[in-house]
């Protein structure tokens, strides 16, 4: 170790250099072996430095079950990239397991403890052939079944494979494996799992809280201890890659970045995306590495010097490696979390409030005191020579700047600004608002709602305000300004349309006695749901789960934007919605109806209807209408 940094000190090896290239191995490079576990004791050979150490919640409870001598077996599930290996690897080592044995090519290895049992190691059940995996399957079975106590299995596998070899191995022996169904829905966190098989399903952990961990895991490495010594700081140059790390860690702008980077992991993850602790290595690597004029689009120590003699150092900015910018499209794209990321629009959204502060501040006197703040104060990633001079260029109506296209013209510029704003504007800034610089712009308040449910406080009045106006809305097809009552309306029959006047039923938007909406958190997916109920009989209610897509549609539509022109999915999903309440409602009516004739209360050939009616203010109420039938 000391021996490579003493190398590393010469004048054409900077001090950290070891460290970078190791660190950009986990990029998103071509091809990035490192981030593959069985590569990694190889790589930190090599490069002689500290490997980087992630913790996990599911680690010590692994290695408490396996050493405690609990009887039974242990399934380590999880998607690509969550380290399966990894921590079926550190089990095997906390057991005393030899790193030599477990480097070996096979995939499965056996471990004599020293209780006297046996563990059998499957590093992925996806490697195993057919009669491989049909004996760890039947020692499995048996092992949790009670039929086997001095041999336990360890197995390593994504959801979808563990209960495909299970399936194909019930049918080929005529009946329906044990263990599937159960493990199935553990899986679904709909059922319990018998209690000599624990199960550890990595997928589940908390994406912000991942993210944490690798931010820290990363960018408080010690061997960035190197760069304070590096000549490529000194005399006041700046090297990107340091600068990039230190605004990660919240040196600059306090820990905003890394608090709305995980705002943006949050709500990806409510949104449906799983990302891993691969992905977000690589993020994390391309944030302090990326810059589209290194080799792979990523920076190491001996190109540094190169980019600060070209004057590129503010390309190498985080704000746009964050969504991959620095990257080829293609390469980009490969990755979950760029995908993921790309749904924001960050960059391509804004307001006009952010644009003209952008484009016109410099030299407007009204917002030149906003401008010095929100831009001209950071001088290496904002108001920098390159960008002030093609603003003036724009302005002054340089044909050439405005057509959008290429790297240095003002529309990239400006596209860079609004990624920059969106992580560094104060919370409270009145007039700019970061969450505008998105396509979900009431993000922030999604994540408020999911966090009171979690922590379970109250809902603010105002999210359930919106929600039940934009609820009001679709349910009807008029413009609404209800916030305290529900209605449930048709056009008179069971169809979609989306003009409906005829209220078949309301209710409060608050829950009382028991009826009404109330918005509770879904334990399957952790979003929150709404959960109305109509009447008191069994089966009165129904549920809608808000994942952020869900919710900004509501709370557009609250605003004044036509349904159909945000989202159409959104839209059918709450007929289907409003369809399903109008079922509850008639099975109540008909209910009603039933004990109505049992006491010969019900008027004949009468029929009542409730027409929702507008007053001035926007506030509806039905006038109820009764039509006699001759």
């Amino acid at each position: 170790m000391e021996s490579s940094i003493a190398q590393d000190q010469s004048p054409i090896s900077p001090p950290a250099s070891s460290w970078i290239r190791f660190l950009r191995s986990y990029g998103p490079t071509p091809n990035n072996l490192n981030l593959f576990d069985e590569y990694v004791a190889g790589a930190l050979s090599r490069a002689k430095v500290q490997p980087i150490t992630l913790t996990s919640p599911h680690m010590e409870a692994m290695q408490q079950r396996a050493a405690s001598g609990a009887l039974g077996s242990i399934l380590i599930a999880g998607t690509a990239g969550d380290g399966k290996t990894y921590h079926c690897r550190s089990l095997w080592m906390s057991l005393g397991g030899a790193m030599k044995v477990w480097s070996a090519p096979d995939s499965i290895k056996t471990l004599d403890l020293a209780d006297g049992r046996r563990a059998v190691f499957v590093k992925d059940l996806s490697e195993l052939s057919d009669e491989q995996s049909d004996a760890v399957l039947d020692l499995l079975e048996r092992s949790v079944l009670g039929e086997e106590n001095t041999k336990f299995v360890v197995i390593a596998t994504n959801h979808g494979q563990i209960l495909e070899r299970l399936r194909d191995l019930g049918i080929r022996q005529h009946r329906v494996h044990p263990l599937r169904k159960p493990i199935q829905e553990a899986f679904l966190l709909s059922g319990g799992l018998h209690e000599r098989l624990a199960l550890y399903d990595l997928s589940r952990t908390a994406h912000r809280q991942s993210l944490e961990e690798v931010i820290s895991a990363v960018a408080e490495h010690p061997e960035w201890e190197n760069c304070q010594r590096c000549a490529l700081q000194n005399e006041g140059r700046i090297c990107p890659i340091f600068e990039n790390r230190n605004r990660l860690m919240g040196s600059i702008n306090g820990v905003r970045f890394s608090d709305r980077l995980g705002d943006l992991v949050e709500t990806s993850r409510l949104n449906g995306w799983h990302l891993p602790v691969r992905d977000l290595l690589a993020l994390v690597s391309n944030i302090i590495l990326g810059h589209p004029d290194a080799k792979e689009d990523l920076m190491s120590c001996s190109e540094v010097g190169r980019i600060q003699s070209a004057g590129t150092v503010e390309k190498g900015r985080l704000y746009d490696n964050v969504f991959g910018a620095n990257l080829p499209r293609r390469r980009a794209m490969d990755r979950s979390v760029f995908k993921a990321f790309s749904t924001f629009g960050i960059g391509e959204e804004t307001s006009n409030g952010s644009d003209g502060l952008l484009v016109y501040g410099a030299d407007d006197a009204k917002l030149s005191e906003a401008f010095k703040k929100l831009v001209g104060s950071d001088q290496v990633y904002g108001a920098t020579a390159t960008y002030i001079a093609a603003q003036q260029h724009y302005l002054e109506g340089d044909e050439a700047a405005r057509i959008d296209g290429g790297q240095e013209n003002f529309l990239s510029h400006l596209a860079a600004q609004r990624r920059r704003l969106f992580f560094t504007l104060p919370e409270n800034e009145p007039d700019y608002h970061y969450w505008d610089m998105t396509a979900f712009r009431y993000a922030g308040d999604y994540l408020e709602l999911a966090e009171a449910l979690f922590e379970r406080k109250a809902v603010s009045e105002t999210i359930r305000a919106r929600l039940v106006r934009g609820l009001n809305r679709v349910m009807t097809g008029l413009l609404l300004e209800n916030s305290d009552r529900i209605f449930v309306a048709s056009s008179g029959g069971f169809t979609q349309s989306r003009i409906s006047v005829l209220c078949d039923t309301q209710t409060t938007a608050r829950r009382q006695g028991g009826l009404g909406m109330a918005i509770k958190l879904d334990p399957q997916t952790d979003r929150p749901a709404l959960d109305i109920i109509l009447g008191h009989a069994p089966g009165s209610g129904a549920q809608f789960t808000l994942s952020p897509v869900r919710f900004e549609f509501l709370c557009r539509v609250a605003e004044g934007a036509l349904p159909g022109s945000f989202s159409n999915e959104c839209l059918e999903d709450l007929l289907a919605f409003k369809a399903k309440l109008l079922r509850k409602a008639e099975r109540l009516r008909s209910l009603l109806t039933a004990d109505d004739d049992e006491e010969g209360s019900a008027e004949e050939g009468a029929l009542t209807l409730n027409f929702i009616e507008i007053e001035k203010d926007g506030h509806g109420f039905t006038r109820p209408s009764t039509i006699r039938i001759v």
